[in-house]
């Protein structure tokens, strides 16, 4: 059980809700805050004008609402913003979105009713998930749209997800006996009002990016050992004179992965041999091409724009991100724009460009084990069959290029595309939302890329038997997936091995990570 509203909620704490069905429960010194704060503004709202309590909304603020319809207010907003389109996000998206906007409102800022926030943990811990479509949202006022379709199914409409089923929200309420929210004050704003959805899909983001890297990290590691390639380039030695983090991340995982193979070469036993020099002509590559030299220093800015973007987002997450603020601490109200979505949007596009590259090294380290003229190890595409009549991976490789190259079109960002609308009201926006889920497809893509790359490795090393040479970490990975991947040397369609492979990635986590090998 994970408590909220008694500190801040971290990216291990976000990713055991999302991802291992965590439950979670509020505590009561922070109920007792939502209700002081809830109180505050139903006394100082009386005889005041704020904002979207008796006026009206974005560039209708200047009308005044009549105090018989303040409560349809909030209604309306709710039932007119719920106007998305598109895929709907998955459950396990919604669920991220969910917790985010509950996070928020536990801050005691947002002048919500406890009702709000004991809903929506009721409805996190029974797995009930909001429809909520893709397109909607530009990410200046917050997530708007997206979270007018959570309001919806709040207030008891709409629909949602529950046992793998789209069903009416109204039925799912009575078959479980859940009470729908009545608005008190501001619910309906205080909801729609906010980053939650660009953040929790952007926290998703960062938890599949890091397992992403760890991947690359371990492929690169493999390819490097299965063309037997020196160990200078990640040694401690080379690395610790370029001073970032990142950078020094990768090569110690390197160290780690490949401490025991005997299949990398000292360049000190080889080339440094002083009968070498006679030689006019070198039949060793003194240096190994850049996709397999340079890893530490193409991996280490992933590595490290990861690191900055789950500091941003957790704070994000751990935010109000509401207008107004409502201060019962300093008995004011606060008129600004802290649901601007700028923090998320820069983090997300930094996020999308750094694993788009990783999916470019790994595309160029593919491409270097299927071509034998660089290789000079291999049969053209790790033909195992007869050249010619047989194809071995050549198919898998235009799969492999073709989503690399959507990644490198999905990378334009979004943080600078602001297009002014809501009557230029919102006149510069972060289209966050967008950002966010376009990372989410990038992040997939790459998965798909590395995949071909590992089933490309994995025949690779049955082409040369060195199975006995390999490292404890890259032999138990190459016995793991070829319990479902087997050799194969008769050509037959692989989609549905690319399929095994991906979800074996996206679900498992690598024998050694960044936690461990940091020291």
């Amino acid at each position: 059980m994970i408590p909220l509203g008694q500190s801040a909620l971290s990216l291990d704490d976000f990713s055991d809700i999302v991802f291992k069905q965590e439950q979670i429960a509020l505590h009561a010194a922070a109920l007792e805050k939502i209700d002081t704060n809830f109180r505050f503004l139903q006394e100082f709202s009386s005889d005041k004008l704020i904002y979207g309590i008796n006026t009206g909304f974005g560039p209708m603020a200047q009308y005044k609402v009549k105090e018989e319809d303040l409560l349809k207010l909030q209604y309306n907003l709710i039932r007119s913003h719920s106007s998305g389109s598109g895929a709907l996000l998955s459950p396990l998206l919604v669920k991220a979105l969910m917790i985010a906007r509950l996070n928020s409102l536990m801050q005691a800022f947002s002048g919500v009713h406890t009702d709000v926030v004991e809903l929506l943990t009721t409805l996190i811990n029974k797995n009930i998930t909001p429809c909520i479509f893709e397109h909607g949202g530009v990410g200046a006022s917050g997530d708007l749209v997206q979270l007018a379709h959570l309001a919806l199914v709040l207030i008891g409409e709409g629909e949602v997800i529950y046992e793998d089923k789209i069903c009416a929200t109204a039925d799912i309420y009575k078959q479980l006996g859940i009470k729908p929210l009545s608005v008190h004050v501001r619910e309906g704003l205080a909801i729609l009002n906010g980053t939650s959805a660009m953040t929790g899909i952007g926290m998703v983001n960062i938890i599949q990016a890091q397992k992403l890297l760890e991947w690359a990290t371990m492929l690169s590691a493999m390819t490097n050992e299965v063309v037997e390639a020196f160990d200078d380039h990640f040694s401690y030695e080379l690395n610790i004179v370029k001073h970032h983090v990142g950078q020094n991340r990768i090569a110690a995982m390197f160290r780690d992965i490949l401490k025991d193979s005997k299949m990398i070469r000292n360049r000190s036993e080889h080339l440094y041999h002083p009968g070498n020099i006679g030689h006019d002509v070198f039949e060793d590559k003194v240096q190994e091409y850049y996709s397999l030299r340079c890893v530490s220093q193409v991996l280490g800015p992933v590595y490290d724009t990861i690191a900055q973007a789950e500091k941003i987002l957790v704070d994000e997450l751990n935010s109000v991100n509401d207008n107004p603020v409502i201060d019962h601490v300093n008995g004011n109200v606060f008129h600004g724009g802290n649901f601007h979505g700028d923090y998320v949007s820069l983090e997300m596009d930094k996020l999308k460009i750094a694993v788009t590259k990783l999916s470019m090294l790994s595309e160029r380290q593919l491409n270097y084990l299927l071509n034998e003229k660089l290789n000079q190890k291999f049969p053209p595409f790790v033909n195992l069959g007869v050249l010619g009549l047989n194809f071995g991976m050549q198919g898998m490789q235009f799969t492999a290029t073709s989503t690399v190259a959507e990644n490198q079109t999905l990378s334009f960002p979004m943080y600078v595309h602001s297009i002014p609308n809501n009557n230029d009201n919102q006149d510069i926006v972060s289209m966050g939302c967008n950002a966010a889920i376009m990372t989410k497809k990038v992040i997939g893509n790459s998965f798909e890329v590395l995949s071909i790359q590992l089933m490309t490795i994995l025949q690779a090393i049955d082409h040369l038997e060195c199975q006995s040479k390999l490292s404890t970490h890259t032999l138990h990975l190459y016995t793991e997936v070829r319990k479902f991947f087997p050799k194969f040397i008769e050509d037959a369609p692989k989609y549905k091995d690319l399929e095994r492979v991906s979800s074996f990635l996206q679900t498992t986590d690598p024998a050694i990570s960044f936690k461990t090998s940091a020291s």
